[in-house]
C-alpha cells in the first residue's frame, strides 16, 4: 500500500496553527480570561489576543520552514527570504508579548497590541522590498503598497484614539474599570529593580497601585502581632489593605480601622468591596482628605498610603495622636519614590521618628515615635 505524500505546506501550516493556539492560550491565561469571556471583555481585547496568536503562529511556521529548508525550500534565495521574515516576525512577536504584559499590569490601553500589530506588520511589508535582495523574476512585494499602507494607517488611527483617552483618565479609574471587566490577577511585580531591591520579580502584585501582595500579608500579621485598638489608613483605593488588616482584627477579636479615600469614584468602589468582604463591621470608610480627617482616640497603627506629595504632612498631623509604642507604616518609600523616602529620613533627623527602610520593590517604612524608645 502506497502512503499519500503530504504537500510541504501542510506541516508548516499545522505548526503555525499549533503556535498560534499556544500563544493565544498563554495570553488568555495571563489575562485570566476564558475564551468564552473574551467577547465580554470587549472586541479590542479579543483583537489583542488574536494579534498575538497570529504573530506567534506565523513565526512558528516560518521557523519550521527555515529549519527544514533543505527538504522543502528551494532555491537558496527563498531560504534567505524566509529566514529574514522569521527573524522579523519573532522580533515583532516579542515586542507585542511585552506590550501585552504591560497591558495586563494596567500600563497600556486595551487595543494597543492590535494597533501596534497593524503598524509593525504593515511597515515591515512596505519596507522589506527596499532593503532585501530583489532577485529577478521574484516579486517580493506581491500585495499592493496601498494594502499595507492601509494597515499602518488603521493601526495609527486606533492608537490616536485610545492612547489619549487612556492617558487623560486617572490611573485609579483605569484600574477600577479593568478590574470590573476582567477581574484581578496576581502577577509578578512590575516595578523596576533598585539598588536596595534588585529582584522585584520575586514579589507579587495585583495592580500598579495596591501594595504588593506580601505587604498586604505583612499588614495583617502586624495587626495580629501588635493587637491595636485603632488603626488609621490614608488612601483606601480598592480597600484591599483595609480588608487585610480587618482580617487581623477579626482574629484578635477587637479593634477598628478608620480609612479615608478622597476620590468619590474610588471611594464608592472601595465601599462595595469592603461590604462584600464580610468585614465591614471592623472598617469605617470615609470619603474625605486625610488632611481634613478628624480622628478621636489614640492611634496604634498609622498606615500612610495616600497621594505621595502629602504623606509627610499627614504623618506630622497625626503624630501627636499616635501611641508612643505604636507603629507608623508608609508605603512607596523605595529609591524610585524619593519624596516618601526623604520625608521619612527628615522626620528621623528631626528626632520625631525612628525609621527602618524595608527593601520591597516599592519600598516600605516601618517607624516608631522617638519618645517610644525611652
Amino acid at each position: 500500500m502506497r502512503l499519500p505524500v503530504l504537500s510541504p505546506a501542510v506541516p508548516v501550516i499545522l505548526v503555525g496553527i499549533a503556535g498560534a493556539a499556544r500563544a493565544a492560550y498563554l495570553d488568555l491565561r495571563r489575562r485570566r480570561l476564558r475564551i468564552s469571556r473574551v467577547t465580554i471583555a470587549g472586541l479590542l481585547t479579543a483583537l489583542d489576543v488574536a494579534s498575538m496568536g497570529v504573530t506567534a503562529g506565523t513565526a512558528a511556521g516560518l521557523l519550521f520552514l527555515v529549519a527544514t529548508y533543505l527538504t522543502f525550500v528551494q532555491p537558496l534565495y527563498l531560504f534567505a527570504l524566509f529566514a529574514f521574515e522569521a527573524v522579523a516576525t519573532v522580533g515583532i512577536g516579542l515586542f507585542l508579548w511585552r506590550e501585552g504584559r504591560l497591558q495586563v499590569q494596567f500600563q497600556r490601553p486595551i487595543g494597543i497590541v492590535f494597533a501596534e500589530f497593524l503598524v509593525l506588520v504593515g511597515a515591515y511589508e512596505l519596507v522589506e522590498p527596499h532593503f532585501f535582495f530583489n532577485y529577478p523574476g521574484f516579486p517580493l512585494n506581491k500585495e499592493p503598497t496601498l494594502f499595507w499602507a492601509a494597515w499602518v494607517f488603521c493601526g495609527g488611527a486606533i492608537i490616536t484614539v485610545i492612547v489619549p483617552q487612556f492617558l487623560k483618565r486617572r490611573e485609579e479609574h483605569r484600574i477600577i474599570e479593568r478590574v470590573t471587566t476582567q477581574g484581578e490577577a496576581i502577577q509578578a511585580e512590575y516595578t523596576p529593580a533598585t539598588a536596595e531591591c534588585p529582584h522585584p520579580e520575586r514579589w507579587k502584585m495585583l495592580d500598579s497601585m495596591t501594595a504588593e501582595v506580601e505587604v498586604l500579608d505583612f499588614l495583617k500579621s502586624l495587626v495580629v502581632t501588635v493587637k491595636p485598638e485603632l488603626v488609621v489608613e490614608t488612601g483606601t483605593f480598592m480597600g484591599l489593605s483595609a480588608i487585610k488588616m480587618a482580617e487581623g482584627m477579626k482574629a484578635n477579636g477587637f479593634g477598628r480601622i478608620v480609612t479615608c479615600e478622597f476620590d468619590p469614584v474610588v471611594f464608592q468602589k472601595a465601599k462595595e468591596r469592603i461590604a462584600a468582604s464580610g468585614l465591614a463591621a471592623w472598617i469605617e470608610c470615609r470619603n474625605e482628605s486625610s488632611l481634613d480627617m478628624k480622628i478621636y482616640g489614640t492611634i496604634d497603627i498609622f498606615f500612610s498610603d495616600s497621594d505621595i506629595p502629602i504623606r509627610e504632612k499627614e504623618i506630622r498631623k497625626f503624630l501627636p495622636q499616635i501611641n508612643p509604642n505604636g507603629i507608623v507604616v508608609t508605603h512607596d518609600a523605595s529609591s524610585h519614590y524619593k519624596i516618601v523616602r526623604e520625608a521619612a529620613l527628615r522626620l528621623e533627623q528631626e528626632g520625631l521618628l525612628s525609621v527602618v527602610l524595608v527593601a520591597t520593590p516599592r519600598g516600605l517604612v516601618i517607624a516608631q515615635k522617638r519618645e517610644g524608645r525611652k
